[in-house]
């Protein structure tokens, strides 16, 4: 009986210590725009780390489809049944098909039984009972035999969940199909590709996918994962990365020309995610492409989001090999970049224009922005950089440049590239920041003094480390999720210097992640949202216009008695929106004092972000542990007067009449 009364006794003490406080007063002033907030101003940084494309956002369930990884049968193994055997070969066609230079040779011998191979998936594959699955495959049969294919969905414990069966006919490549629908859910199924007969079946471009996907897109994207940050409304999406742009050498790096067109055309590639971390080895981590330029334009337009590629500068990443393209021989990656903006928003009458109009979008993707370079530092990339710079404006001065000022937020080489970049009246300086929680309450005012007439600033990638050890420990807890909030008031406030910025990594598979902490979460059939995910969703959605002083005595509200503050007005919704986080220990009565307005609505709306425990965090299990809770609050004249309890983030609305 004793426990039961505990928590009742607890909040009752908590509430008498608030009472007991003054209310601290914080004054408003709605009538004076202090800084215009971008509509572009919170974004997501997607990169393919932590299986994000391939095994993730992309919905191909078949890994290793074209036989391409450095084990071109990895993912797969022989299956044989009931007295039949055969022979798998991978021929190598590298003279023919350079893009995609193998395939399979099946040799059956399946009078009786069956003979073939199953692919695992990506830690499995997700199936979900009633929904319908596309395979295809490339074949072509090299005997006059006939040959009949079977096409099974197996659970973990070898049950059939789904069927379906082709005859391939042709000597010559062809693609078949089959739909079918799976009689259970699944997340670690496996598929199983059996020959029946005796003769040669060559085989390519193994695929299988759910019938319904983002848009309905054959071929596309998993829906529930494009939700989630289409429920963001983001005003940006950075792409493809992040690292994965330089490659652990050039040989290795991105390149967005491969990443269009035909699927079986596109490269496959390793990924530099695949070996980077000993701790969380991952060798069959490789991009296939199927999620590529073309994709991440298309899902930037569904979703709203400004398009930002970033492109490579003739630099691998410097935390790796740090190979360099000699600056005469730079021009192929300067053209590339010219390319990709006529690609986005050139004409029919263009080389690239016509290809994204052949394509299916004739319609331009409006491209404004461009990163060259990430994370990069030091002369050869100033050098790099001016050429770049030089060749994109010349041709393009409407699209804006994002610089690299280097990995981290401090140091000589920040330093030095931020003091180079401000003296070229560069256009975005790109600043990274992977930091503990401590880090980012403490520099809530990191933007309050920075040159109002200088560059403007790209918060590119951030996030609160709840520790800085292992990334197993680096949980999505809401020490940090708080952190963060208590942050992004000082990137609010001073919108005139800060232009956009977004949370990084963005998505996570619990089984295949190499990096942590991360926006969301996901297996083969279920996601869900960090705390951090909802903080940056509460300001996306809640960015306003403009952005009006709010003060405790005379002074920006950024960390005293552990509060943190900004407030901004919606012109299009006549909103007044306070942001207001506690980040202390003890419960905070506070009231705002508000000017500048004739009058508001006698009832606002509160939208809070909390938990009692620091360490907790969402999971597959608990994913709704902390969420957002609506209600509402008096407001009086022009007034309002409130508790934040402890370790709370508040998003207060007030009509504004």
């Amino acid at each position: 009986m004793l426990k039961k009364l505990l928590p009742s006794v607890a909040f009752a003490a908590a509430l008498l210590q608030a009472a007991a406080q003054s209310p601290k007063t914080y004054t408003i002033d709605a009538a004076m725009p202090k800084a215009q907030i971008s509509p572009n101003m919170y974004g997501i940084f997607f990169e393919d780390i932590n299986l994000a494309a391939d095994g993730g956002v992309y919905a191909e369930l078949v890994k290793n489809r074209s036989f391409e990884f450095g084990t071109p049968l990895m993912g797969w193994k022989e299956q044989q049944t009931g007295g039949a055997s055969g022979k798998l070969e991978v021929i190598d066609r590298t003279a023919e098909r350079p893009e995609n230079a193998h395939y399979l040779r099946v040799k059956a011998d399946a009078a009786t039984g069956s003979y073939g191979l199953a692919n695992e998936g990506f830690r499995g594959m997700g199936i979900t009972k009633g929904e319908v699955y596309n395979f295809t495959i490339t074949a072509r049969k090299t005997t006059a035999a006939f040959i009949t294919m079977t096409v099974e969905l197996r659970d973990a414990k070898g049950n059939v969940i789904g069927k379906g069966s082709l005859t391939p006919t042709s000597a010559a490549w062809q693609k078949y199909k089959v739909n079918f629908t799976a009689s259970a859910t699944e997340d670690k199924a496996s598929l199983y590709v059996l020959l029946k007969g005796k003769g040669t079946l060559e085989m390519d471009m193994v695929s299988l996918f759910p019938q319904h996907t983002w848009k309905q897109r054959p071929g596309g994207l998993r829906a529930d994962l494009v939700q989630k940050i289409a429920d963001m409304k983001p005003g940006f999406l950075r792409f493809p990365g992040g690292c994965i742009v330089e490659g652990r050498d050039l040989a290795n790096r991105y390149q967005w020309k491969k990443s269009i067109g035909a699927i079986d055309k596109r490269e496959t590639l390793i990924n530099r995610w695949n070996t980077e971390f000993t701790q969380r080895s991952t060798p069959d981590y490789y991009q296939s492409f199927g999620l590529g330029f073309m994709e991440y334009f298309m899902t930037a337009e569904d979703i709203g989001a400004t398009p930002l590629p970033i492109l490579n500068c003739g630099m691998a990443c410097q935390f790796n090999t740090g190979q360099l393209v000699p600056v005469d021989q730079l021009d192929p990656y300067i053209q590339d970049a010219l390319d990709l903006i006529e690609f986005a928003n050139g004409g029919a009458d263009t080389k690239w224009g016509k290809l994204r109009t052949d394509l299916g979008h004739p319609k331009p993707f409006n491209l404004k922005l461009l990163g060259v370079g990430n994370e990069q530092w030091g002369e050869q990339y100033i050098e790099r950089w001016k050429l770049f710079t030089k060749a994109i404006k010349a041709k393009y001065p409407y699209v804006s440049i994002v610089s690299s000022v280097g990995p981290f937020p401090e140091g000589e080489e920040f330093t030095r590239l931020d003091k180079f970049f401000r003296s070229q009246h560069a256009d975005l300086l790109d600043e990274h920041y992977y930091k503990s929680p401590k880090w980012f309450l403490d520099n809530a005012k990191r933007y309050d003094n920075y040159d109002r007439s200088g560059p403007k600033i790209f918060a590119g990638e951030y996030a609160a480390h709840s520790t800085l050890t292992g990334d197993a420990l680096k949980k999505n807890n809401w020490e940090s999720a708080l952190a963060e909030a208590a942050f992004m008031t000082g990137l609010e406030r001073n919108a005139d210097v800060v232009r956009m910025a977004s949370y990084a990594p963005l998505f996570a598979h619990v089984d295949g992640w190499q990096w942590a902490p991360d926006l969301i979460w996901f297996d083969n059939l279920r996601s869900y949202a960090t705390p951090n995910y909802y903080v940056q969703q509460l300001y996306s959605l809640n960015k306003g216009s403009y952005t009006v002083p709010l003060l405790v005595d005379g002074k920006a509200v950024a960390g005293q008695d552990s509060c943190y503050a900004s407030a901004v007005v919606d012109k299009a919704t006549k909103e007044l929106i306070i942001k207001f986080v506690n980040a202390g220990d003890k419960p905070q009565p506070v009231t705002f004092n508000i000017s500048g307005a004739k009058a508001f609505a006698a009832a606002g709306t509160v939208v809070t972000l909390t938990s009692g425990k620091r360490d907790e965090y969402n999971s597959l299990d608990k994913p709704k542990a902390i969420v957002p809770v609506k209600s509402s609050i008096a407001v009086k004249g022009k007034a309002i007067s409130l508790t934040v309890a402890p370790s709370t983030f508040k998003v207060i609305k007030l009509k504004m009449l």
